[in-house]
């Protein structure tokens, strides 16, 4: 067997686990051009329904995968989620019948099995891409300038893994993680839950679609499952064990109020859940990083966990690229963490603000939630704390002078459609393409000098200018350059030099900006903004500063 430290990598990235969050790093990479190997310890996909929830953000990032239409043709989209308490009086209403601000539906309800095939089918059209299942990583050695994994099969064959980068995603249990040997800081909010998933025989209309019971008799979930399917959660009483809870018999007497038994219905998986509140306090050592489970996990009540998953994976994505490709040094990698982990702690604490309304079962603490929360009639924005706002942490930003974002920085950008100039119509993303976007009011061509533009060529930049209807929609000069891998949107790069005009069809670009005060505005490939500006004459400082902020080369470093 070859010596840990040998010359060569096998792969560019190797990806530890196949999840949702491995699947979309491994597919996001491979369209950068990457060679992407993936281990997972598991020899058949896990055939049971766990994540059930994504929120408009994350179909954005289907879409840019490429399975934006397959993911929801196995979704189905959430109308509404009444928070109710023991007398069945509303205590909380969110209404998620229109889409988001990422142009998708604000909440959708899916089955991961299905979410899986779809992102391993998409995975399979990658000739880059080679998966392993039954490969469980046994030991990790960075040796500066590449790792080495060990890895055993199924049949007790090791083998070793030679790649530029590792990324775990390989769940609470992370063997990465343990690997790392980061800390954890955990909020200490602990509940046992019973999570029952149901395939009802027949058709049913449920009112409310979705629901959460703040009884203390019994906290009680009751929610979509996806297309076909029902999924009830039922958290565990302070006398009763794990055991007495998590069996056969006992979920069909939870379900018995529903009119669901053996006769009408499938038990497809009963277990029991500790609901936890912890993260990781270093996502990367060296050439090693985790993402997903293995760097956080939280309470379902807000359903973020697989989200927030899966922004790691696009967070990362973008800056492995740059970093493999020798366009930013590995110094971006850092940003990694200082972005997500901030913003994991936002979702993880409105999750446990969630948590805190829902769990409660002393009835002085109940009485006093549901007065306060029947005072607001069911607006979240009164019956909730504050929740600051979910920016990303300090990195990839423009900031003011004490580091601070400036404007909207840090914040997810919104989408709306737009027309090409030859009239074709679409979500911007999939007009537009992948990448960063430079999107301005105003012909930028006289303030874009050679050498930004050969710059925003470099890191892969579209240059787009909103026009509304009926104004002339000729492409004109400026920067713009596709990403440097395959655009999964199918639309080619505007190419160096050419600005492409997006009309803004249903007034929802011009109008945003001119109440915001921005000419232009920069955004990341993740959708995140770096930044904006009140008028065209400030871009080129700013672009300036997103050239130093990504480590930008002018020639490939060594990586």
């Amino acid at each position: 067997m070859p010596a840990f430290g040998s010359a060569g990598t096998d792969c560019d990235v190797l990806v530890i686990g196949y999840g949702p969050v491995g699947q979309m790093l491994t597919i996001m990479l491979a369209q950068y051009g990457y060679r992407v190997s993936v281990a997972e310890r598991w020899a058949e996909a896990y055939p049971r329904p766990r994540a059930v929830h994504y929120d408009d953000e994350i179909a954005r990032v289907f879409a840019a995968a490429g399975v934006g239409e397959q993911v929801a043709a196995i979704s189905q989209p959430s109308g509404e989620y009444d928070w109710r308490n023991a007398d069945g009086r509303t205590l909380l209403h969110f209404d998620w019948s229109s889409a988001g601000p990422g142009g998708w539906p604000a909440a959708n309800m899916f089955s991961q099995p299905r979410l899986e095939a779809v992102l391993a089918a998409k995975a399979e059209s990658f000739p880059t891409i080679g998966v392993q299942r039954g490969w469980q990583a046994m030991m990790i050695e960075d040796c500066g300038d590449h790792v080495v994994t060990l890895a055993r099969d199924a049949f007790g064959a090791e083998h070793l893994i030679r790649a530029r980068y590792v990324v775990g995603c390989d769940g609470a249990n992370s063997f990465v993680r343990e690997h790392m040997g980061t800390g954890l800081t955990d909020l200490g909010f602990f509940y046992d839950w019973l999570i029952l998933d149901v395939i009802p025989h027949e058709e049913r209309e449920w009112r409310p679609f979705n629901l959460q019971m703040c009884d203390p008799r019994r906290p009680t979930t009751v929610v979509s499952g996806g297309p076909g399917r029902r999924r009830w959660e039922f958290m565990r009483l302070p006398n009763e064990t794990i055991e007495e809870l998590n069996n056969e018999q006992t979920a069909w007497r939870l379900l018995e109020p529903w009119n669901l038994t053996p006769g009408n219905a499938d038990l497809e998986r009963h277990t029991v859940y500790t609901f936890q509140a912890r993260w990781a306090d270093r996502w990367r050592d060296g050439r090693v990083l985790i993402a997903g489970d293995a760097a956080h996990l939280m309470p379902p009540f807000a359903g973020q966990g697989m989200c927030s998953g899966i922004r790691d994976a696009a967070n990362l994505a973008w800056k492995l690229d740059l970093v493999l490709s020798g366009r930013s040094s590995d110094r971006l990698l850092d940003t990694y963490a200082s972005e997500r982990s901030a913003h994991i702690q936002n979702a993880i604490g409105m999750s446990v603000e969630l948590g805190n309304v829902i769990c409660l079962t002393d009835p002085a603490a109940v009485a006093a939630r549901d007065e306060v929360m029947l005072r607001a009639e069911g607006r979240p924005e009164l019956a909730l704390p504050p929740i600051p706002p979910p920016v990303l942490g300090p990195g990839v930003l423009s900031t003011s002078a004490d580091g601070s974002p400036v404007g909207v920085a840090g914040q997810l950008s919104p989408q709306g459609r737009v027309a090409s100039a030859s009239g074709a119509v679409g979500r911007f993303d999939q007009m537009i393409g992948t990448g960063f976007v430079v999107a301005s009011t105003v012909d930028l061509s006289a303030v874009l000098s050679s050498e930004l533009r050969a710059s925003l060529e470099r890191i892969g930049s579209h240059v787009v200018r909103f026009v509304a209807p009926g104004e002339p929609a000729e492409e004109g000069a400026a920067a713009g350059a596709g990403p440097s891998g395959a655009d999964p949107s199918g639309v080619g790069p505007s190419g160096a030099g050419t600005a492409k005009v997006a009309v803004d069809v249903d007034g929802f670009y011009l109008p945003w900006l001119r109440e915001a005060g921005y000419e232009v505005i920069v955004v990341r490939p993740d959708f995140y903004f770096f930044g904006a500006v009140p008028t065209s004459a400030e871009l080129p400082a700013l672009l300036a500063e997103l050239f130093t902020k990504v480590g930008l080369t002018r020639e490939p470093v060594a990586s």
